[in-house]
């Protein structure tokens, strides 16, 4: 097993020589002794075999060698703080690690601002977000496998923070045989066709939200792959407004007018499956992206 020649603390004086200019102003920030800072570094390059700092007039500069090596002394001593104060936190029950699951619809600008609020106060926490569609985003609530979880419906026994609503729209390309009815598109025209269903990510999934009465489905991972399938002109997709917006603007895609349903909405809320067990970073985040709800700008609103 290997062991270390040097140690942290002389990693550190010698940073503190070369930011603070020299050994005489590093030792007043230290308050150490000079002498013992000189003592530091002669024994530093002595066991490293390599010149570090070289004294030009009264002031000490560090070598070529020096250069590369503080470079990485600095990665070494930032990570080991962080591994500290990450000790720190788990003794103070900070979690080291939180789980979001956010339904795939939600519309994500909405969360981008909590986002950067938590990591600039996240302790060293990692955060994990996991995209869930459907009865997946249910289970992540029923299992209690995420520490939070963004969704549209809230299971039975559990209690949830409204957020914003989304819109979802039928859309196709313009080519389609079904961009060129005359509309409202009767619905038993609509199930002749092939329409592009998002899997839902659930171990055991359950068909229970959505139209889903067309002869012909093909089923796909995301929102980008349905979008790629009907910029061939193959099927249409009831999708949320966040993800056609654009496309709706270039002409790439066209809302379909159906009889007794021009578009859909869904409420989405916050919930903490473990709302009696909640961690402190987890509260800080469940806080944070709470907290949008009262900026209307962050809210989406139905495409005319």
């Amino acid at each position: 097993m290997y062991r270390a020649k040097t140690t942290i603390e002389q990693w550190r004086i010698l940073q503190a020589v070369v930011d603070y200019g020299g050994y005489a102003h590093a030792a007043a920030v230290l308050n150490k002794s000079q002498s013992s800072l000189n003592h530091a570094v002669s024994k530093l390059q002595d066991q490293l075999g390599v010149e570090l700092l070289e004294v030009i007039g009264r002031k000490a500069q560090l070598t070529e060698a020096g250069e590369v090596m503080l470079r990485r002394a600095r990665l070494l001593t930032q990570n080991i703080q962080e591994l500290e104060e990450l000790a720190k936190n788990i003794n103070q029950n900070w979690e080291p690690e939180i789980t979001l699951a956010v339904e795939l619809a939600f519309p994500r600008n909405y969360l981008y601002p909590a986002l950067v609020a938590f990591q600039q106060n996240s302790r060293g926490s990692r955060l994990k977000i996991i995209n869930t569609v459907l009865t997946g985003t249910e289970e992540a609530i029923t299992e209690k496998w995420a520490d939070l979880v963004i969704s549209g419906t809230i299971p039975r026994g559990h209690l949830g923070e409204p957020l914003c609503q989304q819109y979802f729209y039928a859309v196709c390309h313009p080519d389609h045989e079904l961009a060129k009815l005359s509309p409202p598109i009767d619905p038993r025209e609509l199930a002749q066709h092939l329409q592009l269903v998002i899997r839902d990510s659930g171990k055991q999934p359950i068909e229970k939200q959505g139209w889903l009465k067309s002869e012909q489905r093909w089923t796909v991972s995301d929102f980008n792959a349905a979008l790629d399938i009907m910029a061939q002109g193959i099927g249409f997709c009831w999708l949320p407004e966040y993800t056609i917006a654009d496309a709706l603007k270039q002409g790439k895609l066209v809302k379909l007018a159906i009889k007794g349903s021009s578009l859909r909405s869904i409420s989405f809320y916050l919930i903490a499956p473990t709302a009696d067990k909640i961690g402190p970073g987890t509260e800080m985040l469940y806080q944070q992206i709470l907290a949008l709800r009262h900026c209307p700008s962050q809210l989406p609103e139905p495409l005319e």
